[in-house]
């Protein structure tokens, strides 16, 4: 990997990849490539060397309380998946309900959509989740998603990534792999953690937090709104929606430091999942959706969400 300075950053090229280091964290550097237009780490690994750890490993060591919480969070989770499928179904007619999550975990926003009568199938690496998914009475494959396992999916309507994109070596592959698999107009769905935003750095400037957002171990690929769309907008597709989730970092300028702090932690996600929910319950799902779509366009918020229309 040679380096070079690089106005106040180091700059490092990698198998066809280069650009200024922008972070450091246990060992690996983190690069804002130009080549493909987002942060990443570098060295990248292959998939074949993260197969083992997302088939058996991952809910069993480094997420053992997932699937238990994701269950916990189903109702709060619901909103999501209903502002996601309303979107959807305002922008296809209505024979065309046919999604593919891609990355579905236990398969909890298939279960929603296919309660809306959605034809749904998940393509998923981890056997604990797989089983999750089937055992709910859906369909789906085990597998790695890409240009191999794709040939036998079939064409969708929408294809859904939820939390993915920042976890494998290719997203420009996988995305491209995904536009393939839509028919005419079709939609995909992107949300990934909004990382390298403008409330982590005020935190990491003027309040001493080392950046606890960068997880170089799993988290591979670092977005923002603006990247995140961007590698949409290359594959072929016209935005149409942005949006996000809760603040998270909020909690942190108001002094509750939840980073490294599990029990704290969850306990700011029990207040946010009250502020949506109470929001809902008051019949202000269309502000609590303005708030989300204006906290985006400010490039806030814990997660970008994108979808786009295939053009």
């Amino acid at each position: 990997m040679p380096i070079q300075a690089y106005g106040n950053n180091l700059f490092t090229e990698w198998q066809g990849h280069a650009g200024p280091v922008v972070d450091v964290v246990a060992g690996r550097e983190i690069i804002d490539c130009s080549v493909c237009g987002f942060r990443h780490v570098i060295p990248l690994p292959s998939i074949e060397s993260l197969q083992e750890t997302y088939a058996t490993e991952y809910y069993r060591d480094e997420k053992p309380t997932y699937l238990t919480h994701a269950s916990e969070d189903y109702e709060w989770s619901t909103l999501a998946f209903k502002d996601r499928l309303d979107i959807f179904e305002s922008q296809l007619p209505p024979g065309r309900r046919k999604l593919l999550d891609v990355g579905s975990g236990p398969g909890l926003f298939l279960k929603y959509a296919a309660d809306r009568a959605w034809d749904v199938h998940g393509v998923e690496p981890s056997a604990q989740a797989a089983q999750h998914t089937r055992d709910l009475g859906l369909a789906v494959t085990q597998t790695f998603f890409g240009p191999e396992s794709a040939a036998d999916l079939g064409t969708y309507d929408v294809v859904h990534m939820n939390n993915m994109l920042e976890h494998v070596p290719n997203p420009r592959e996988l995305m491209s792999t995904a536009a393939d698999l839509l028919a005419d107009n079709g939609l995909i769905c992107v949300c990934v953690p909004n990382d390298y935003n403008p409330l982590q750095e005020v935190l990491r400037e003027n309040a001493g937090l080392a950046p606890w957002w960068v997880v170089p171990s799993h988290h591979l690929n670092y977005f923002n709104f603006d990247t995140l769309t961007g590698l949409i907008q290359t594959n072929g597709f016209e935005v149409i929606r942005q949006t996000t989730s809760f603040p998270m970092e909020l909690f942190l300028l108001m002094g509750d430091r939840y980073v490294g702090d599990e029990t704290l932690g969850r306990a700011c996600h029990t207040k946010r999942k009250l502020f949506d929910m109470t929001l809902e319950q008051a019949g202000q799902g269309n502000l609590r959706r303005a708030l989300y779509e204006t906290f985006s366009k400010l490039g806030l918020g814990r997660e970008a969400i994108v979808i786009g229309k295939k053009v």
